[in-house]
């Protein structure tokens, strides 16, 4: 199903599925036991734009460590459950907005039951989690290894597990570190499952492999209109998943807010020292509230056109600048002064 037709299911305060709008997820990677450490982490989070966090809860003072993270922070608690049932019965008690589990590993039928049951009285989401790492025997023989098939397989199945339970406050998710079985797999889903679907690719890689995998993966995937909420798995500072995931969406036109920076490649025609102006420009406007577009360009040639498209820009010279404002040239300034300028003009945009 498309976004706009999946079931509306309210975790905290963020209700995702029904075409509401794509919301962004990411994972601590503190040990959620050290509170201070997990909070901290969460509010950066928040700040760089998270609508939902999740923790992984391996034990049972972790558990209880949820009660008091979620006085302190300001968007939905997920936690993180493999293996325990009793860990994902215990993190329903003490808040968390939602549990992510795979219940082929949570054991007997009985012990899903009893984490479902638990949810239900609390009115609980659960999110029903599927890795391609996780696939069963059986299913692995059917299909001859691990393959899309397979996992929808194998995720449809606990899903209809838990709806004969009386429960269908469901998200679910597959995943694969495989970027094109991972898209085929979401365009099987999506033709069975009613439920919002969590996308992302696992174990993705570091900032700058998982960055282009996630990229190439979510953009497909959500570009066919499949998907309510996404994750982009990294490993490093979860604050970085948040930021790619922000211009995925907003690459294709499903998230509005913040400045875009676009800025020339660079050529031998480049006068001022452009890399290091607009690196520096991407991390001035990060926290700056506008919705516009914001060109850094290098030289005579396509500079002044591509920052007239822009609603500001800079078209570089020899040593000096041009700043372009809504398609007018404002003035000319000197190399050094480029970026304080362009500074001084978003603070007080009009």
């Amino acid at each position: 199903m498309f976004r706009d037709q999946t079931k509306e299911v309210r975790i905290g305060s963020v209700r995702i599925g029904g075409g509401n709008p794509v919301a962004i997820q990411s994972m601590t990677n503190t040990k959620t036991e050290d509170t201070e450490a997990t909070v901290a982490q969460i509010l950066r989070l928040e700040s760089a734009g998270c609508d939902i966090v999740r923790c992984a809860v391996p034990t049972q003072k972790a558990a209880e460590a949820l009660k008091e993270i979620k006085k302190r922070i300001h968007i939905p608690l997920v936690a993180d459950i493999h293996f325990d049932h009793r860990l994902a019965i215990a993190a329903i008690e003490n808040g968390a907005d939602k549990i992510r589990i795979n219940p082929g590993n949570i054991g007997s039928e009985d012990k899903v039951r009893a984490v479902v049951d638990k949810a239900k009285e609390y009115h609980v989401p659960i999110r029903v989690g599927v890795n391609s790492g996780s696939l069963e025997k059986p299913l692995l023989e059917k299909y001859g290894g691990v393959t899309a098939e397979g996992i929808v397989e194998s995720a449809l199945d606990k899903v209809h597990m838990i709806e004969r339970m009386g429960y269908d406050n469901l998200v679910v998710s597959i995943k694969s570190s495989d970027v094109m079985m991972c898209v085929k797999a979401h365009e099987l889903i999506a033709r069975e499952c009613p439920y919002p679907l969590h996308v992302g690719i696992t174990e993705s890689g570091t900032v700058y492999s998982g960055n282009v995998k996630s990229s190439v993966g979510l953009g497909i995937i959500l570009y066919e209109g499949i998907g309510d909420t996404i994750r982009v798995s990294l490993t490093g500072d979860p604050t970085e998943e948040i930021r790619t995931a922000k211009l995925i969406l907003k690459t294709l036109g499903l998230k509005k807010g913040g400045i875009e920076v676009v800025s020339c490649p660079t050529c031998g025609r480049t006068k001022i020292d452009l890399i290091g102006l607009a690196n520096e420009v991407e991390k001035m406007v990060a926290d700056i509230p506008l919705d516009i577009r914001v060109a850094v360009m290098g030289c005579a040639v396509n500079g002044p056109g591509e920052a007239r498209e822009a609603d500001i820009g800079i078209a570089g010279g020899i040593g000096e600048g041009l700043l372009i404002k809504k398609g007018e040239i404002i003035r000319k300034v000197k190399e050094e002064a480029l970026l304080e300028t362009l500074r001084e003009e978003l603070l007080n945009w009009k």
